[in-house]
């Protein structure tokens, strides 16, 4: 669902003739032909920018091309602004839920096939975890902060965070994370290192989050370094 940057390309190009066609160029005291040029495209660009930037998915581009002649020559358009808004937020809502949707179904689909392999351990709530590395028997709890050397991907391999690229570790309150890490990060102690497997609802759910599309299953392999106890009120 990913619009080429040739079909953008293709979208500038056309508003550069559409402010063209079928009149005569009014010539601007001051401003040249290649100036001209240049900011036709750089307006065709802006455009092709902000609509990649919405991810729309593959449009008709006809129909764009189209609905910019009418707006540039002032004919009767088929829909008020008002009302293109409208149907650009339907739009944008129903591609998001499909989407969604779909990686619901292949991350359900990973785990189904994921629980079988050695190792790994299926939790109730949905949550599976591979000890990687046995520690010393300290086991953080939900108030805890850990200290922690991680990496985050996607099913497909697609890295999304990672604290050795960062070139330092992370240090943070367990409760103020995902309920994914919540739980898994339970099972291991301090010095071990386990894998998390992920399902969207105990991570981002529906929404997107920075590069992580929604309702995607997460994968961590996280390296406990350090537990630090919570205070205990007296």
């Amino acid at each position: 669902m990913k619009t080429t940057l040739k079909t953008f390309s293709l979208l500038a190009v056309a508003l550069v003739m559409i402010t063209s066609c079928g009149e005569k160029v009014k010539e601007i005291p001051g401003v040249s032909k290649e100036l001209r040029d240049s900011v036709s495209y750089a307006v065709g660009a802006s455009l092709g920018s902000m609509v990649k930037q919405a991810d729309f998915g593959q449009l008709n581009m006809k129909e764009v091309y189209k609905a910019i002649e009418d707006v540039l020559t002032e004919k009767t358009l088929k829909v008020e602004l008002a009302q293109a808004n409208e149907l650009i937020t339907k739009y944008l809502i129903k591609k998001q839920e499909a989407a969604n949707e779909e990686n619901i179904e292949k991350g359900n689909k990973f785990l189904e096939e994921n629980k079988t392999k050695e190792g790994v351990i299926a939790l109730e709530s949905g949550l599976q975890y591979k000890i990687l590395a046995e520690g010393n028997g300290v086991m953080p709890a939900a108030e805890d902060t850990v200290e922690v050397h991680y990496k985050g991907t996607l099913i497909d391999g697609t890295e999304f965070d990672s604290s050795h690229n960062r070139g330092e570790t992370a240090t943070l309150a367990l409760n103020q994370f995902i309920p994914g890490w919540v739980e898994g990060m339970q099972k291991v102690s301090e010095g071990g290192k386990i894998e998390l497997y992920i399902p969207a609802a105990l991570a981002y759910g529906s929404q997107q989050m920075g590069t992580i599309p929604a309702g995607s299953t997460l994968i961590f392999e996280v390296e406990l370094i350090k537990v630090k106890k919570a205070a205990v009120a007296k």
